[in-house]
């Protein structure tokens, strides 16, 4: 991706400010899939996993961005929030490595993000 939809920058700033982990896009286009872009982060704990939700789904909400689902929440080892048009996969470790969506979705373009302050968001090919 040369330049992140601003909801996914939204996105992206409200998973740093809570600390989130391994933050990458998957850019799903053209490939068939349901939507455009996952965004997939993680969290070191469930509480963790929560607040990363929150912080997402407020900022997204004070933009005008509107959630159409959210699943996963109570139990917090994967929650995801379906935006239609970009879905954010927020996992502990342990949930992760196990889906390993990165690996399902090898043939997607891939955006590894910089931990906040690091700088502006780095492209990088989609790993085999």
């Amino acid at each position: 991706m040369d330049s992140v939809r601003p909801e996914l920058a939204w996105a992206i700033e409200a998973a740093q400010n809570k600390k989130a982990a391994v933050v990458t896009l998957l850019n799903l286009e053209g490939l068939g899939a349901f939507t455009d872009c996952f965004l997939v982060c993680t969290g070191f704990s469930t509480r963790q996993v929560q607040a990363i939700s929150e912080e997402i789904e407020q900022q997204l909400a004070r933009r005008g961005v509107r959630l159409a689902h959210r699943e996963g929440y109570d139990s917090a080892e994967w929650v995801l929030l379906d935006y239609g048009g970009f879905i954010v996969h927020i996992f502990t470790e342990r949930a992760r490595a196990f889906y390993d969506l990165e690996r399902l979705w090898r043939a997607a373009r891939r955006v590894n993000v910089p931990d906040a302050g690091a700088g502006a968001i780095a492209s990088g090919a989609a790993e085999s």
